[in-house]
């Protein structure tokens, strides 16, 4: 039996058939569904299974999506596996990352600040255990009591261990003998023995204390005391 033409929806018989976009043409009716112009199957565009010329040939636009409840349960569904996801990447990933900082002579100064104080800490400790057991355990009267006594103060002297070195405390060396620095950074006291400076502040009668650290006078505020020797430069 031979087919039906698309458009016409008269039988097409083998000898006038074009087959295309899942139908049958007569010849004369595969034409542009706007302009009527006839096609063949080297000029012609199909679009929702008709026949189009290029110059009427319909631009595909977005449709819109309905806001429908299986809709807003695939969306739900969405957004609750991504923050599943991310709750699980978290708990895998928590305690091991850890941001690397960088070694500005701030941090330099806070590591070294917290080393100093570290180091106070222990010796005050030390002390004090030292300075309760040092007086000796009461005994009774023997005749041996007194040497022990005797000998206890002997063991007591040299039980004590060389302190750890700790920064030593600000004291105002001779104004005489200093030298002239320049502030490169700003730099806020973090101790009442330290002074604060900005960048560009001259620092007069300046004494290196130690490798990091230095005492002077700040000659915009007339201050005294401790300050970092990698925040300034002679001049």
């Amino acid at each position: 039996m031979n087919p039906l033409c698309g458009r016409c929806n008269r039988v097409v018989y083998p000898t006038e058939k074009v087959n295309c976009l899942d139908k049958y043409w007569h010849k004369g009716c595969f034409s542009c569904e706007t302009c009527k112009m006839t096609l063949n199957m080297k000029n012609y565009k199909g679009f929702d299974k008709r026949p189009y010329c290029n110059a009427h040939y319909p631009k595909t636009n977005f449709t819109a999506v309905a806001d429908t409840p299986e809709n807003r349960r695939l969306k739900e569904q969405t957004k609750m596996q991504s923050q599943v996801l991310y709750k699980e990447e978290f708990e895998k990933n928590k305690g091991k990352g850890f941001s690397v900082v960088a070694d500005t002579p701030e941090m330099q100064r806070i590591k070294k600040t917290q080393d100093n104080i570290s180091n106070i800490k222990y010796h005050e400790e030390f002390e004090k255990s030292r300075m309760g057991g040092e007086a000796p355990p009461h005994q009774p009267s023997t005749p041996t009591s007194a040497g022990y006594q005797q000998a206890a103060p002997s063991q007591n002297f040299h039980y004590e261990p060389t302190p750890e070195p700790v920064r030593q405390a600000a004291a105002a060396p001779p104004p005489s003998a200093g030298k002239r620095y320049r502030a490169v950074y700003d730099y806020a006291a973090a101790d009442e023995d330290e002074v604060s400076f900005v960048d560009g502040d001259m620092i007069l009668e300046v004494q290196q204390i130690d490798e990091g650290w230095m005492y002077g006078r700040v000659e915009r505020t007339g201050q005294r005391g401790m300050l970092p020797a990698n925040y300034v430069e002679a001049i």
